[in-house]
């Protein structure tokens, strides 16, 4: 179906004469009862008694006189309101970031940026770090926040992705006491601080005769775990630290164990919109 047909019949509608109507739709009356039939066609019904002058709307044409200039005007605001959408979403900065990060760090980061920048609607997704790195490789977030290992390049890094360090942290070792020596309570697969882990120290690890005897993506599923001394894990000294200042958790193997990281930010490579580019501007300017 084709809305100018609509219009044509809105046309018709209104006078009654073919002849009229044509003259104002600036065809020639053929051509213009040629698209009258065609509507006509399309709903397998005919809209017009044209058996006097002026033709006279049938029951389906007068029910659709009100349909059709409804439709035409919800078609009129489509472009107005695809612009407010448009506008809207360009002032909603879409952001991913890592669930750990997500309860610790982000809270306090977004505050302090706050006097850089302009406020405005944040859209935040919290996941694993694969599922962040696809959001931002897709296109469905401007920036994604996680951990990365000091000084490390990683899978983001090489797929051209600029980021920014806006924090450091500390990747420790700790278990309670009394936990089994040799029980690993380790990271999954998607999880980012596992594949730091992993990446820093995993033949060492399996060498020392770690097993794994529980795994997840939340730390502080790990967390809990190792609180109940179910064995050793692997967590953010931002997420433990008032565990081990009371002795509920404490620090075990080497020191070279204890891994230093840093909270990056990384963004779309392609030019953002103002607000955002504004946002990050401002995380570079924190983050010296």
């Amino acid at each position: 179906m084709n809305l100018t047909w609509l219009e044509d019949f809105l046309a018709l509608a209104a006078s009654g004469n073919f002849s009229r109507a044509a003259e104002d739709r600036h065809m020639t009356q053929p051509a213009f009862s040629r698209r009258i039939r065609a509507l006509e066609e399309w709903l397998a019904l005919d809209l017009f008694d044209r058996s006097s002058q002026p033709a006279r709307l049938t029951a389906a044409g007068a029910w659709l006189r009100p349909q059709a200039q409804e439709l035409l005007a919800r078609v009129a605001r489509i472009p107005a309101e695809a612009r407010a959408v448009a506008q809207a979403n360009a002032a909603t900065l879409r952001l991913a970031a890592t669930h750990a990060l997500s309860s610790t760090f982000l809270p306090g980061w977004l505050q302090a940026l706050e006097p850089h920048t302009a406020r405005g609607p944040i859209r935040l997704l919290s996941d694993v770090l694969q599922h962040c790195e696809t959001l931002l490789l897709q296109r469905q977030v401007q920036f994604v926040i996680a951990h990365a290992l000091a000084g490390a390049h990683d899978g983001l890094h090489a797929a051209g992705v600029p980021s920014l360090a806006i924090g450091t942290d500390d990747l420790l070792p700790v278990r309670a006491a009394g936990a089994p020596q040799h029980a690993l309570l380790g990271f999954s697969d998607e999880s980012g601080l596992g594949r730091i882990l992993r990446g820093a120290l995993g033949p060492e690890l399996a060498a020392a005769g770690l097993q794994p005897v529980f795994t997840a993506h939340l730390a502080s599923v790990l967390k809990s775990m190792a609180l109940e001394g179910r064995g050793l894990a692997w967590l953010p000294r931002s997420l433990v630290r008032e565990e081990l200042a009371a002795g509920r958790l404490q620090l075990a193997g080497p020191p070279h164990w204890q891994l230093p990281v840093e909270v990056r930010l990384y963004r779309d490579p392609a030019p953002l919109g103002a607000h955002a580019e504004a946002f990050w501007k401002a995380a570079g300017v924190l983050a010296r």
